[in-house]
């Protein structure tokens, strides 16, 4: 058996990919690193998409066909930041269910590897770098940036009284939609708004899909989701999220002055959830990870389409 105290073998979780965290950082490190899920990046690729669509979305509203690199950048680093607090967060309020689930028993708290208080430190330590992330930006974007918090500190506690606590994931997750136009603006307009709702329908799409991997312990345990709500209704249901995140991301994008080529990209992102759709088994929980870790590659193509639009006015 694989010895997890601290200091010593500190086994990987689960669904960990085997990257650098896992491999090349120095030991002492990785927990902390798991803890803020560099192992697991997808998450915060995941964070990062409604940024970048954002930012892309004000591009095509002003016409301008350079991208704002430096406001990219800066979300970039402040997704891998933030999601990184935001999950050392859930896994303090979470250590004790944590232990009773296969897959996160192995997380660095449950299994003995830092404590609450030093996981408290590192979060603190995050939240400084994506603090000063934020204040790169106008005051307006500060403030926008700062009101996400109050969502991020309720959504651990959301299992244990809702079966809808992906919905609150979305408000969290797709912050970042309202973010890059009030970098760029100052201000949140009606286009913002709907991307906002657009990206919040997707989260809860392929949250439900990542949540199928852990529904029978869920389930003994009394935590709550929507791949339990959904059961075996789950692909009709992901198909109803998936068709309004399409269709609002699309007015958004019309309001914003997008054409033929936002359109294109915007079918191409339709076409990816579709094959998401008819590809699930939601008994096959490694094929639901694959799946819910394509939804990357279904943002950047939302992405590239909207920088596309921007770049020929």
């Amino acid at each position: 058996m694989t010895d997890l105290t601290p200091g010593k073998g500190h086994a990987p979780v689960a669904d960990a990919t085997g990257n650098f965290a896992d491999t090349l950082a120095p030991p002492w490190t990785r927990p902390y690193l798991r803890l803020a899920r560099l192992d697991r990046p997808i998450g915060s690729w995941l964070l990062l998409m409604p940024c970048w669509w954002s930012a892309a979305l004000a591009n095509v509203a002003t016409h301008n066909p350079v991208p704002p690199f430096w406001h990219l950048a800066l979300f970039f680093v402040g997704a891998f930041a933030m999601r990184g607090a935001g999950c050392t967060w859930n896994d303090i309020v979470d250590r004790d269910i944590d232990g009773l689930v296969e897959r996160t028993r192995s997380r660095p708290i449950p299994s003995g590897q830092v404590s609450v208080k030093q996981a408290a430190v590192f979060l603190v330590a995050q939240a400084l770098v994506g603090l000063g992330v934020l204040l790169q930006f106008n005051w307006f974007a500060v403030a926008t940036g700062i009101a996400s918090l109050a969502i991020v500190a309720i959504y651990p506690f959301m299992k244990r009284i809702t079966y809808w606590p992906q919905t609150v994931l979305g408000l969290a997750f797709s912050w970042g939609a309202l973010m890059g136009w009030a970098a760029a603006f100052g201000r949140l307009d009606t286009p913002a708004l709907i991307l906002y709702a657009g990206s919040i329908a997707w989260v809860i799409g392929y949250d439900t899909i990542y949540a199928h991997q852990d529904r029978e312990d869920d389930a003994l345990i009394g935590v709550k989701s929507t791949a339990l709500l959904f059961g075996d209704n789950t692909k009709a249901m992901l198909g109803v999220f998936y068709a309004l995140a399409v269709v609002l991301i699309g007015i958004a994008g019309t309001l914003a002055g997008g054409g033929i080529v936002f359109a294109l990209g915007l079918a191409a992102f339709a076409a990816h959830l579709v094959w998401q759709v008819w590809r699930l088994d939601i008994d096959d929980p490694d094929l639901c990870l694959r799946i819910f870790k394509s939804d990357r590659d279904a943002g950047l193509i939302l992405f590239a389409g909207l920088l596309a639009q921007a770049a020929i006015g």
